[in-house]
């Protein structure tokens, strides 16, 4: 799953980020995009890497469960980032590994509620 900090590295053209999209491919693993994570990285047009990286991703919509997930890990983690914590409880209802450029604040949210998280810096 990638988080906005892994959708910004791809449209600026990080090639540890390329790669790693590139291995996914390769292995017919398609990344999974919370739709929120990408409102949060998408600024318009145009957007051209990260437009490419989306054709080889998975869009999810969001839930009433993983809106009330997210909202219940801001509440025990202290924090207002729902983006995060909407990552974070995707995440850990589908035991995915998490891209991401701040593991920090994903492991406090994912802490919060003494879950473990599977995290990959970009």
């Amino acid at each position: 799953m990638y988080d906005t900090g892994a959708l910004v590295a791809a449209e600026r053209g990080n090639e540890r980020m390329w790669a790693m999209h590139r291995r996914a491919m390769a292995r017919s693993v398609r990344p999974l995009v919370p739709v929120m994570v990408l409102a949060q990285a998408w600024r318009g047009g145009p957007q051209h890497n990260l437009s490419r990286l989306l054709r080889g991703c998975q869009v999810l919509p969001d839930t009433e469960g993983l809106g009330r997930l997210a909202g219940k890990l801001c509440g025990l983690a202290g924090t207002s980032d729902v983006v995060d914590a909407l990552v974070v409880a995707t995440a850990l209802e589908l035991d995915a590994l998490v891209v991401t450029s701040d593991p920090q604040d994903l492991n406090h949210l994912s802490a919060s509620m003494n879950a473990k998280l599977a995290v990959h810096t970009v």
